[in-house]
């Protein structure tokens, strides 16, 4: 629902928990454990004692749900709240289903939309989701102890977070938060519990951006575009953040209501895809999003029942169309910059990225305080006699990986989180809070004192310094090689708070001028690869669209890490085989976006693989094949896997890795296009063009 902050009007209450200190920070192998609750030790005695757990932290009454009139409201809907176990409100309850489809989750009477977008923007990420939402976890008897555990990440380090599965429910014995639309399945009740726990309580995930919970999923950065003030290339934004495995989501504006287009204002959504495709009439970008309420969608052109559909040829249209009410909806890019007002789109760091993303990048992490009368400067341009006092961190831009482009200027991403010194996330008021950098010269290089306020005098910021009042403020830079320093600031000041520094480059050092020098995490991974998305992208400049030989010779020249041992080769009927599976216009070629679309899925299909194959000879067997498909969320009959073992396999019934990616790419396809075009899930009608289509080119 809606995402603007809530005022201050909540009483302080006492309580004996406190949060973990921040001096060892967990890692996403080692996270820290909140309020000293380990999953472990707590399953293990529950299970000895036979006991169920029951979590004093967060305990079941009504000081977890919230204080004053969000309690109040609730009642007044609700006759009665009472807390029970999924036993106690079905017979066979599941903890977490691979179908993709069983992930579909519901807001409940919380305003937390903003939270729920981001989980659906997680689901179409399977190793993000696995990492957040711990797979061995399960209500069966042997393991079941009434506790579960989620990972998350805490303005800096990984916090390991415990709750019980005692549940609130209201007199007609539903669930009053979130739930799934398989009543049976209890994952993301349990996941929106443990939030808000880290929160607070579930009152304090009222109200809030898309962006924060993306972070707290990730670890990632977020960057905040402003649709109305979107640049130019909008589209290659997109595509680059859908090619690197970003998580997007966007938000309308006020006030709360159901509009005659189907949108619903100072609401959340998720962006779940982007798609060129060609009409009649040319090429149209569209949008994919998805409405975390699991309906009331965009009636505009390109919905459901838009006429812009027969526009297409039939296999894009059978691929992309949804033809039923599910939440998610296509819109063009032109509608999308017209009715919604900001676009967040949360980077992965090396801690969440593929492996070839993550060995481009390094990341320095800094705690710092504002404290008044001592480093709360405020900004400069209103308070330039106090504006040195701000804490001052000096950046050293180095030469990243050796290609001639970093020679001249590297990307350098800096981020500023403020951090909330109350357990409730809601009642600690954001501040506006902004970032400044400057160049420095010769004088400057080998100094650790702090610079005077002269300095800032006479020089000014690289930067157009944009305070905001939300959590996190992000800038992109293109600096050459050199010395810079960094000036985190609240717009006023003597405005008190801690926050975090975060610089994400090829190659730099970071520290406090007038400080300690120690970075509190440095994490550098070495770019031994060539940058393949610079490969790619010249590549594609000089051949606009590929065909299946020049498919061919783009993966056989890749160096696939995990397989290169056992002479990889992709063969012409596999990459003629794929080619017509992603050629969605019929060209008998594919685009950079539709390479970009098959080179994610590789990766993950390569790691998949890896996992799987355990005797390490570079194929599946019968038993391992059916093992990697349901990695990756498909359920495949015994019969139905041996079957596909003669078809794919090769003379001893062994599947190689370029087999693998052709038959799970055909997979996907088929299951999508089918739940595309199934109304119920059962069946579905086709044409003779369509079936012809289907069956005969892909």
């Amino acid at each position: 629902m809606p995402f603007l902050k809530l005022p201050w009007w909540h009483q302080q209450r006492k309580t004996s928990w406190k949060p973990k200190a921040l001096g060892r920070r967990g890692t996403f192998q080692k996270p820290g454990s909140l309020g000293q609750q380990n999953y472990h030790t707590l399953l293990e005695n529950c299970l000895k004692k036979g006991c169920l757990f029951e979590d004093e932290f967060f305990p079941a009454d009504d000081k977890s749900i919230g204080t004053g009139p969000f309690l109040q409201e609730l009642y007044s809907k609700n006759q009665m709240i009472q807390w029970k176990r999924p036993h106690e409100l079905c017979k066979t309850p599941v903890f977490f289903s691979a179908n993709k489809k069983r992930r579909v989750l519901c807001q409940g009477m919380n305003l937390d939309c903003w939270f729920l977008a981001a989980v659906e923007a997680i689901t179409f990420h399977q190793d993000i989701l696995f990492r957040i939402v711990p797979q061995n976890q399960s209500f069966e008897k042997k393991k079941y102890a009434g506790i579960f555990h989620f990972k998350f990440w805490h303005f800096g380090e990984w916090v390991d977070v415990v709750v019980d599965d005692r549940l609130p429910i209201n007199e007609t014995g539903n669930l009053i938060f979130l739930s799934s639309v398989y009543k049976s399945l209890f994952w993301g009740a349990l996941l929106e519990k443990a939030y808000a726990k880290l929160c607070g309580s579930y009152e304090d995930l009222q109200i809030g951006y898309v962006s924060e919970a993306l972070v707290d999923f990730t670890g990632g950065v977020n960057i905040t575009i402003k649709l109305a003030e979107a640049p130019p290339d909008l589209w290659e934004i997109l595509t680059r953040a859908t090619y690197s495995r970003s998580l997007m989501g966007c938000q309308t504006c006020r006030p709360i209501r159901v509009l005659g287009n189907g949108l619903v204002s100072s609401h959340a959504y998720t962006v779940t895809g982007i798609r060129k495709v060609t009409c009649k009439h040319g090429p149209e970008n569209l949008v994919r999003l998805r409405n975390p309420w699991g309906g009331t969608e965009w009636k505009g052109d390109w919905s459901d029942n838009s006429g812009k559909w027969e526009l297409l040829n039939p296999k894009e249209k059978m691929l992309l169309r949804r033809d039923f009410e599910d939440g998610e909806f296509w819109m063009s890019l032109q509608d999308f910059q017209t009715h919604f007002v900001d676009l967040m789109i949360c980077k992965l760091t090396p801690d969440l990225m593929s492996q070839e993303d993550g060995k481009k990048w390094m990341c320095s992490m800094q705690s710092g305080k504002w404290v008044k009368g001592s480093t709360a400067g405020g900004r400069m341009s209103a308070h330039k006699d106090t504006f040195s006092m701000n804490p001052q961190y000096l950046l050293k831009v180095l030469q990243g990986n050796g290609s001639k482009r970093s020679f001249y200027s590297c990307s350098v991403l800096i981020s500023l989180i403020q951090k909330r010194n109350n357990k409730h996330r809601n009642r600690m008021p954001h501040l506006n809070i902004g970032l400044s950098v400057y160049k420095l010269g010769q004088e400057y290089y080998n100094s650790n004192q702090k610079l005077p306020s002269t300095f800032f005098a006479c020089n000014r910021p690289l930067n157009w310094s944009l305070f905001v009042n939300e959590r996190e403020v992000t800038q992109d830079f293109r600096l050459p090689p050199g010395s810079y320093v960094i000036v985190p600031s609240t717009s006023e000041p003597h405005q008190e708070s801690e926050f975090l520094l975060r610089v994400f480059s090829r190659k730099h050092t970071l520290h406090e001028l007038g400080g300690d020098s120690s970075c509190v995490l440095s994490k550098e991974i070495v770019d031994k690869h060539e940058d393949w998305e610079d490969y790619f992208a010249n590549y594609f400049v000089q051949y606009p669209e590929i065909n299946a030989v020049q498919l061919q010779r783009i993966l056989n020249n890749v160096s696939w890490t995990s397989l290169q041992n056992y002479g990889l080769r992709f063969r012409m009927d596999t990459c003629q085989s794929i080619l017509a599976l992603l050629d969605l216009n019929s060209t008998g070629t594919l685009s950079l976006q539709e390479f970009r679309i098959l080179w994610k899925k590789l990766l993950l299909y390569q790691d998949i693989f890896q996992k799987r194959d355990i005797h390490q000879t570079g194929t599946l067997e019968q038993a391992e094949l059916h093992a990697a498909v349901q990695d990756i969320g498909i359920s495949l009959s015994n019969e139905l896997c041996r079957l596909l073992v003669f078809r794919y396999g090769d003379p001893h019934l062994k599947i190689t890795f370029d087999s693998f990616a052709y038959f799970v790419l055909r997979l996907e396809f088929m299951m999508e296009a089918f739940h595309n075009m199934s109304k119920d899930g059962k069946g579905i009608y086709l044409q003779e063009s369509e079936w012809m289509m289907m069956t005969l080119y892909s």
